[in-house]
């Protein structure tokens, strides 16, 4: 399996792009406005896209990706989310005031798209890779992934903050690499824990759920442009500066945009 980081960034400047992955050619995680750097052929080779969320750096790219390609498309591109994620793009995108509904044309019948709703939990099959729809803790209807085909899982956070559910489910399972968000520098603090997101702070602590002994790549995204380089000089201060338990030594490295991970 295949993943190709399109975007990872919690918002745009020169060189950021916000979030989505491409998982071999077929499956999209998250439709930011890194899927702009994909051809009108690889874009026309996605099948389905999973979301996290319906926040705009997330869906961005979403309906200008279906226009880009609509006259190509001989089935619909499915869209995956939770029913409050669908329901905010058929009111607030897919519109026919903000964009045509694709849902709908050319015909009800023929659409561009067809929505698919998802529950936290449950398991889909999609192109021989395995994706199960994982709990997020965040100021919308949200949900990370773990996806997988023969070996450990890719497995993302999505947008989230404090969620032992979400690492109870993680000890369970085989890990191949964890994208996890980090949005805010730990003197924003406050506003990531109102917005639902994680600063360095709160992150040191939730990777102190992980089990004593498990080791895995963990890679950082989501974060601010402005404070991209605090934020990671804060997580490598971990071992020095947060006594949060036995083990927060973790192979922690920053995604980047372009790279590609063989799983």
């Amino acid at each position: 399996m295949r993943v190709r980081v399109l975007g990872c960034s919690g918002a745009i400047a020169k060189g950021c792009r916000t979030t989505s992955f491409l998982i071999d050619r077929d499956v999209l995680v998250d439709a930011g406005t890194g899927v702009g750097d994909l051809t009108l052929e690889e874009m026309a080779g996605i099948e389905h896209v999973l979301l996290t969320h319906s926040h705009l750096d997330h869906v961005a790219a979403l309906p200008l990706m279906i226009d880009s390609i609509a006259s190509q498309l001989t089935r619909p591109v499915i869209i995956h989310a939770l029913p409050g994620t669908i329901n905010a793009l058929k009111n607030h995108v897919f519109n026919n005031v903000i964009w045509p509904d694709f849902s709908r044309i050319p015909t009800p019948e023929k659409p561009f798209i067809t929505f698919r709703e998802l529950q936290v939990g449950q398991i889909l099959e999609l192109g021989g890779k395995r994706v199960e729809v994982l709990p997020a803790v965040h100021t919308v209807p949200a949900v990370g992934y773990a996806i997988s085909a023969q070996g450990g899982a890719w497995v993302f956070t999505g947008d989230t903050e404090r969620n032992p559910a979400f690492w109870r489910r993680l000890n369970a399972m085989s890990v191949a690499a964890l994208v996890i968000e980090t949005a805010f520098s730990n003197r924003e603090k406050e506003l990531a824990r109102r917005s639902l997101h994680l600063s360095p702070n709160a992150l040191a602590e939730e990777l102190d759920c992980i089990e004593k002994g498990r080791r895995f790549p963990i890679f950082i995204t989501h974060t601010k442009p402005a404070e991209t380089d605090l934020i990671m000089a804060e997580i490598q201060r971990f071992d020095q500066t947060q006594p949060f338990g036995a083990d927060v030594s973790h192979d922690i490295r920053y995604l980047r945009a372009g790279q590609e991970f063989e799983l």
